[in-house]
C-alpha cells in the first residue's frame, strides 16, 4: 500500500494494520479517530475518498463510507459536498488563542505522557462519611448548612416543572426547561454572581464575563487549556495546592513552582524562571501556608504580568472568610490590562459536593469558553443552578455567609485556645520555636516544621489516633520541587468542643515522639 497524496496532507495507509474479523470500519474510525486526537491529522486537512482508502487498504468501498460516517456523526470530520472530508477544527476549542496570542504548535508533547505526568502523582480527595473527622483541611461548617431551607427551594423548582408555563409563579424570563441549557450556565445566576461579587468584593464584572463551572478545579483547568499551548511553562505558588497543579498540567504546560515569603509569592523569584506565559496564585489567603499578599507585591505581579504578557489565573477559594476587616479585594480589581482570569466557588461556603464555581473572565473570551465547557461535560446541572439563583436572589446567600464567617471566626478561636493550653506547652523547648502561622482568614491554620521526616511521623500518629491532618508532602501541589514541611488543620468543620478534644488527643499521641526527637 502505497501513500495517497491530498491538498493538505500526506496519509500513509502502511500505518493503518488492520486486523480481520475484528470489524473492519471499527478499525479504521478508531484509527482514524486517533490520528486526529493526536494530531497526525491537522485541522481542515483533506481526507482520502473513500474510493482512495479503500483500494489502499484493500477493503470495500462501503466498509471505509461506514467509518467516515462515524467520523461525521461525532464531529471528528466534516463532509462539504462536492469537495470531501475534512478533519474539524477541534483544536480551536482548546487552543483557540484569545485576545491575542499565537497558535498551537502541533504535537509539542505527547498527550498521554503528558496527562500521564501530570496525574502519576495526584490522589482525588477521598470520599467522606456523614460526619466530618478532625482536622480535614478544605471544609466549611458542613454542620451549619441551611438543609430545610434548600430542601424547599429544591422542592419550589421541581413543582413548578409540574405546572403549566402559563401558571408557574416566575417571572417571565426566568423559567427554566429540563432540557439542555447554555453552556455558559443560567443567565440568572450569572447576572447574580456578577452583582455579589460587584456589591460584596468589589469585583465590577457583568454577567457576559461569568461562566458557571463545576467547581474551582474545573475552572482552572478550563483557563489552562484555552489560554495555553503544549510546552508553555506555567508558574505556580509553592507550596501551593495540588489539584491546581494537577488541573494545570492537563493543558499539556510545564507547571514550574515559584517560592514564597511573608509577603507572598516572591516577584524576584518569578523573574528569575525566564518566559511564563502563566502564573496560578492564591492571594487573598495563599494555600496552604495561609499568607496574605502584600499590596505592593499584588502590584508588583501585575506589572510582570503586563511586561511578559503573561496571564494571572487568581483563585479565590476562600475569600469570604476574613476575620480582620472586610475581605480582601480580590487582584483582578486592581487590574486595568485584564491579564487576570478570576475562580470562585461555592464549596467553601455550602458544601463541596454541590460543584458548582465560576470563571471570571474578558467578555471577549465567553464564547471560547462555553465551547469548550460544551464539549467537557456540556453544563451544570439545570436543577442546582436554579436553586443556587433562588438561594442568592433571597438574600439566604449573603445571610448563610456571615453565619458561616462567624462560625469560622468561634472555631479558629478554640482552636488556637486548645493549641495553646493543650499542646503547645507540651513541646520540647527545642520545638516552641514552631509557631503556627498567624490565622487571619481561612479555614485551616498551618504549623511549619523543620523537616519532611518529622512531618511524616506526625501524620501517621495522628491517623492512629483518629485525626486526619495535610501535610505538605500530600497536599502541596509540586512535592517534588519543594522540601517545605509542615501541617494543614482543617478547623471549620469541627465543632468546638470536637476541636478541644482533637487537640488533646493529638497531645498525647505526639508526645512520644517530640520525646525522641
Amino acid at each position: 500500500m502505497g501513500p495517497i497524496k491530498q491538498a493538505s496532507l500526506t496519509l500513509d495507509p502502511a500505518g493503518m494494520r488492520l486486523q480481520p474479523g475484528q470489524g473492519l470500519a471499527q478499525q479504521i474510525y478508531a484509527q482514524l479517530k486517533d490520528k486526529i486526537l493526536h494530531g497526525s491529522l491537522a485541522p481542515n486537512a483533506r481526507l482520502p475518498t473513500t474510493r482512495e482508502l479503500a483500494l489502499a487498504l484493500q477493503v470495500s468501498r462501503n466498509t471505509v463510507v461506514r467509518a467516515y460516517e462515524a467520523l461525521i456523526s461525532e464531529g471528528f470530520v466534516l463532509g462539504r459536498v462536492g469537495s470531501g472530508c475534512f478533519v474539524a477544527e477541534l483544536a480551536k476549542l482548546v487552543a483557540e488563542p484569545v485576545g491575542g496570542g499565537h497558535p498551537p504548535a502541533r504535537g509539542a508533547v505527547a498527550p498521554r505522557t503528558t496527562l500521564w505526568a501530570c496525574l502519576q502523582d495526584f490522589e482525588p480527595t477521598p470520599t467522606l462519611g456523614p460526619q466530618a473527622r478532625a482536622f480535614r483541611h478544605g471544609l466549611p461548617a458542613l454542620d451549619l448548612f441551611p438543609h430545610a431551607l434548600w430542601s424547599r427551594l429544591q422542592a419550589r423548582f421541581w413543582r413548578e416543572q409540574a405546572r403549566p408555563r402559563s401558571k408557574s409563579p416566575r417571572q417571565a424570563g426566568q423559567t427554566v426547561s429540563l432540557s439542555y441549557g447554555e453552556p455558559a450556565g443560567l443567565p440568572r445566576l450569572r447576572e447574580l454572581i456578577a452583582a455579589y461579587l460587584s456589591h460584596s468584593r468589589g469585583l465590577q464584572c457583568g454577567a457576559d464575563q461569568v461562566l458557571i463551572t463545576a467547581g474551582s478545579q474545573q475552572a482552572i483547568s478550563m483557563a489552562a487549556l484555552a489560554l495555553l499551548r503544549p510546552g508553555d511553562r506555567v508558574g505556580m505558588e509553592s507550596p501551593g495546592y495540588r489539584a491546581a497543579a494537577a488541573a494545570l498540567g492537563l493543558s499539556g504546560a510545564q507547571v514550574v513552582p515559584v517560592p514564597l515569603d511573608g509577603q507572598g509569592l516572591r516577584i524576584a523569584a518569578l523573574q528569575a524562571l525566564g518566559p511564563l506565559a502563566m502564573v496560578y496564585t492564591t492571594p487573598s489567603h495563599q494555600y496552604p501556608t495561609g499568607v496574605t499578599m502584600s499590596l505592593q507585591r499584588r502590584l508588583d505581579l501585575l506589572a510582570w504580568a503586563e511586561r511578559e504578557q503573561a496571564w494571572i489565573l487568581e483563585d479565590d477559594y476562600d475569600g469570604e472568610y476574613r476575620f480582620n476587616g472586610v475581605p480582601l479585594a480580590p487582584l483582578a480589581t486592581l487590574d486595568q490590562r485584564q491579564r487576570t482570569l478570576y475562580v470562585g466557588s461555592f464549596s467553601k461556603l455550602l458544601f463541596p459536593g454541590l460543584r458548582l464555581g465560576y470563571l471570571v473572565a474578558p467578555a471577549a473570551w465567553l464564547t471560547t469558553l462555553a465551547k469548550l465547557r460544551s464539549v467537557l461535560d456540556r453544563q451544570s446541572s439545570i436543577a442546582d443552578q436554579v436553586v443556587m439563583a433562588d438561594f442568592m436572589a433571597e438574600g439566604h446567600f449573603l445571610r448563610h455567609v456571615r453565619r458561616m464567617r462567624r462560625a469560622a471566626l468561634e472555631r479558629r478561636d478554640s482552636f488556637l485556645s486548645a493549641w495553646a493550653q493543650d499542646l503547645a506547652p507540651s513541646l520540647p523547648l527545642a520545638y516552641r520555636s514552631l509557631r503556627m502561622q498567624p490565622i487571619d482568614a481561612g479555614l485551616q491554620a498551618f504549623w511549619p516544621l523543620p523537616s519532611r521526616a518529622l512531618e511524616t511521623r506526625l501524620v501517621a500518629a495522628a491517623r492512629a489516633a483518629g485525626i486526619e491532618l495535610g501535610g505538605v508532602a500530600a497536599v502541596g501541589g509540586l512535592p517534588a520541587h519543594s522540601q517545605e514541611a509542615g501541617l494543614v488543620f482543617g478547623f471549620a468543620s469541627v465543632t468546638p468542643p470536637d476541636i478541644r478534644r482533637a487537640v488533646a488527643a493529638l497531645a498525647q499521641a505526639w508526645r512520644p515522639i517530640f520525646e525522641r526527637s
